[in-house]
């Protein structure tokens, strides 16, 4: 059987767009909510160290690639590296002297060198697995867009939106360098690793999340159970950013999977990818 592969219509448009945000004094950015706030800067702090190993990941194996594959690894590695830039101006924005969000992007460090000390490989199903995690959020963020950002500042909330557009546009690229890089191994053994990785970084990372945005609650006054148990209100129960997109994540366990046997269309995605193609335009 032929494996599948991004479609030929699907473009990886790398959009440089800087965005000016400027949070609220309470801190609270998204809607005012604190537990809404706490998990997304939870989420943006891994982003800048965590996008920089996937971007090595994949130009690791640049040299297995042609055609399609190597312009959609091009523009990969510029949106990371863009979504990167951006994230990490948007988490200098957080209160240091009141948020441990130094103390959490050094245990975001510890775990991205620890993945980068197990070899190319490793790096690249890791980056296929959360890969798969930011696209099943992106999606989750396009479907339910009208139950957060709501009273959030403008540019924060064009600045997610962004990142859940280029996220679905560039879900496959890491998955369809792993089935080149992989093309003489066995589909069982491919399949298998896959899947391992898959179960591993649910566990880390629900995990982690959960436990970075409880130690920001805790500098709002939480005390340590009860920010634990918000956010895991939040994450799994409502909203259930993590909880929403199970059909899109179990997919991911069939035999034969790719990244857009899912393809996210409609008039949502179509008005975003227009609205940022015009704000790359203009910011040119």
């Amino acid at each position: 059987m032929t494996a599948k592969t991004t479609p030929a219509d699907v473009e990886v448009t790398p959009r440089d767009i800087r965005f000016d945000a400027t949070p609220p004094a309470s801190g609270h950015w998204l809607d005012g909510d604190p537990v809404a706030t706490a998990v997304f800067n939870a989420l943006s702090l891994t982003f800048p160290d965590g996008e920089r190993m996937f971007m090595d990941a994949v130009r690791h194996y640049r040299d297995k690639v042609s055609g399609k594959l190597a312009e959609d690894v091009r523009g990969f590695i510029a949106q990371e590296a863009i979504h990167s830039r951006e994230h990490h101006s948007l988490n200098q924005l957080i209160d240091r002297d009141r948020y441990p969000a130094a103390e959490i992007e050094a245990q975001v460090r510890e775990r991205v060198a620890f993945s980068r000390s197990r070899g190319p490989m490793a790096m690249l199903i890791s980056t296929i697995a959360l890969e798969h995690f930011t696209a099943m959020m992106a999606e989750t963020h396009i479907r339910h867009r009208d139950e957060l950002f709501l009273k959030t500042d403008p540019a924060i909330e064009r600045l997610w939106r962004w990142h859940a557009l280029e996220e679905t546009e560039h879900k496959a690229v890491a998955y369809d360098v792993f089935m080149a890089a992989t093309k003489d191994w066995s589909p069982f053994l491919r399949y298998r690793r896959r899947c391992m990785a898959m179960i591993f970084i649910t566990l880390m990372f629900t995990r982690n999340i959960t436990r970075y945005a409880a130690r920001l609650l805790e500098a709002d006054g939480y005390a340590p159970e009860a920010a634990l148990k918000a956010v895991k209100r939040f994450v799994w129960g409502d909203p259930g950013i993590f909880r929403r997109g199970w059909k899109t994540y179990f997919a991911w366990y069939r035999p034969g999977f790719h990244p857009w046997d899912q393809k996210e269309t409609g008039p949502t995605l179509a008005a975003w990818r227009a609205e940022f193609d015009a704000a790359a335009l203009k910011a040119a």
